[in-house]
């Protein structure tokens, strides 16, 4: 009888243990989906409200002509003496129809010198050519150092900056909140959040970007916001 007793709270306790394993699971994907959605969700929102304001807004035909598009929301830059950056954000890269899937990466920099203060930017990134992209998919890569990154051009009339369209690899935008004071920040350094993309996609950012991208209808809902904001201004 009690060797009996004590198989059965064997068997309760392992089950129980299955149980708790399954709930820590359960909690940590949807942690993972909701941190997905947000960034997809953020970068959405920065990208339409940068597109909103017509005398501002990226030339549709550098659009037209990226071949993916990065967005970091909110990058956040610090300095007191030192300063630093950080943030995280997605890309798409252009697929027929529409765009890919969005991809997640952090963006981090680090600067010295007399400098005080904290601001929030927004930025966007066009990758105009395979180059521009396969130059991102490296663990770790800096803008301005590595890579080359020209500033965009805004507005109806800038479209005709002929030669920026067509020699740079990357035009970048950014849009800043509140007060920063000091040497602005040379290099930001980009890599892929590959912690994220694997617990929520299963791949790694280089594999996601090369590889077979999904459809619209492929993708997980929680994020198909991104690419649905860019198809409204791009689509070819």
């Amino acid at each position: 009888m009690k060797s009996a007793v004590k198989s059965i709270t064997r068997g309760a306790t392992g089950a129980l243990l299955v149980l708790a394993l399954f709930a820590v699971e359960a909690a940590a994907q949807k942690s993972r989906t909701q941190d997905a959605a947000r960034h997809a969700s953020d970068a959405a929102d920065v990208f339409t409200k940068i597109m909103d304001v017509k005398e501002k807004a990226i030339p549709k035909q550098l659009l037209d002509k990226a071949e993916a598009i990065a967005v970091f929301p909110a990058v956040v830059k610090v300095a007191f003496g030192i300063g630093g950056k950080g943030g995280q954000g997605v890309i798409s890269r252009r697929i027929k129809g529409g765009w890919s899937e969005p991809v997640y990466f952090n963006i981090g920099g680090a600067s010295f010198g007399a400098q005080i203060g904290a601001s929030k930017t927004d930025y966007v990134l066009l990758i105009m050519n395979d180059d521009g992209l396969n130059s991102l998919l490296k663990d770790k890569v800096e803008l301005g150092g590595e890579v080359g990154v020209a500033a965009g051009p805004v507005g109806r009339e800038a479209a005709a900056s002929t030669d920026v369209r067509l020699t740079a690899g990357i035009l970048s935008y950014s849009r800043s909140r509140g007060a920063f004071i000091g040497a602005a920040i040379k290099g930001a350094v980009i890599s892929p959040d590959n912690d994220l993309n694997e617990a929520f996609y299963g791949s790694k950012a280089k594999d996601l970007l090369t590889g077979k991208p999904m459809t619209l209808a492929d993708m997980p809902s929680a994020v198909k916001i991104f690419p649905r904001t860019l198809a409204r201004y791009s689509v070819k």
